[in-house]
């Protein structure tokens, strides 16, 4: 017996990140299905779909269809950390444009006036820190 459920999941991917999300969409659905009715429908078919994929003997478009959700939670999470450094102010350094190509720099704070060479246009200009 132990032998065939080895067999058994060594031939089925089981669950994965993707997987997991399909899961908790189902959970989140069915309790909200406790509310709204209707909404053990979408729950329903969520569940067909996870389960097709739990059981599915197809490995690499599993692993495919993983890889691409991963891809995607890493794009969302770098984009919310960018907005959130771009939102709190940063106490060692001072960020300014060039003023002839836009490019963004930053100077060390507490420097007093200084004299900048911009890197991508090579233009000299002054700016307090």
């Amino acid at each position: 017996m132990a032998e065939r459920v080895k067999n058994f999941w060594q031939k089925h991917p089981g669950v994965d990140f993707y997987s997991l999300f399909w899961l908790i969409l189902f959970l989140l659905l069915t309790q909200l299905g406790r509310l709204y009715l209707p909404l053990f429908i979408p729950a329903g078919i969520v569940l067909v779909y996870l389960l097709s994929r739990v059981f599915s003997k197809n490995q690499e478009k599993r692993n495919l269809e993983n890889a691409r959700f991963l891809a995607l939670l890493r794009a969302i999470s770098q984009w919310f950390r960018r907005r959130k450094r771009a939102l709190t102010p940063d106490r060692e350094y001072y960020y300014f444009k060039c003023p002839n190509c836009g490019q963004p720099m930053r100077v060390p704070r507490g420097l007093g006036t200084v004299q900048i060479t911009c890197r991508s246009c090579s233009s000299h200009f002054e700016t307090k820190s």
